[in-house]
């Protein structure tokens, strides 16, 4: 399971039309169903997207998901949310059956939709996502501890989380990925971030007793 992108949700399933991916996206789609929709103040989960304009390009999205043939599992269009009728309101969404040639897959969406795309193997998997132009961040579940160090040297991705759902460090660490995801030479937190906010002065001194005499410039030489 992993993403190369950051979006709401970066899950990637697989296990092409096998039972696990079909246990793993019900469960999913059941823990998502139960998230709450509304004002944070009430107590909700998720509140509403930012503009309308990004709402409906969120669901178009989705539609155009569907219409390329994405299974439609949850979906979020037409949410009723605790809170006003007119907000810009849209639910969990999860679409199975992706292909990489979708949009939903190309491109980042920034909306609570999930896209399971299924492969059959593990070096499938792998190379899925080193395939992808951008390298943000990954993650593999497993209690396989070689599956585990193979996946974090194999996989071309600057992030890497091993059992954490979504690999975003702490601010001491350094926060971007490889590829197209990194702008620059340098990440935006941790060391890198010190860095590019810093003005660095080199200061080099040398104080030699008064009683010496005559001119010394004090010039290293090669021997």
């Amino acid at each position: 399971v992993g993403w190369v992108g950051l979006g709401f949700w970066g899950l990637r399933g697989w296990s092409r039309g096998g039972a696990t991916a079909v246990d793993l996206v019900g469960r999913i789609a059941v823990l998502a169903s139960t998230i709450s929709k509304g004002y944070g103040a009430r107590g909700a989960d998720m509140g509403p997207l930012v503009t309308r304009a990004h709402r409906d390009r969120v669901a178009d999205y989705i539609a155009a998901g569907e219409s390329a043939g994405a299974a439609v599992v949850l979906d979020g269009r037409g949410v009723r949310a605790d809170g006003p009728a007119d907000g810009f309101w849209l639910g969990p969404t999860i679409l199975d059956h992706v292909d990489t040639d979708m949009s939903v897959y190309t491109d980042e969406i920034f909306g609570p939709v999930l896209s399971v795309v299924r492969v059959d193997s593990y070096d499938d998997a792998l190379a899925l996502i080193n395939a992808n132009p951008y390298g943000n961040g990954t993650a593999i579940f497993t209690n396989d501890g070689g599956a585990a160090r193979r996946f974090h040297n194999e996989v071309e991705v600057g992030m890497v989380g091993i059992n954490v759902p979504i690999p975003v460090p702490m601010s001491y660490y350094s926060f971007g990925g490889w590829k197209n995801s990194l702008f620059g030479d340098a990440h935006a937190h941790g060391a890198d971030g010190v860095r590019f906010f810093t003005r660095t002065k080199a200061v080099t001194t040398r104080w030699l007793d008064p009683s010496h005499g005559g001119l010394n410039l004090g010039f290293p030489q090669n021997k």
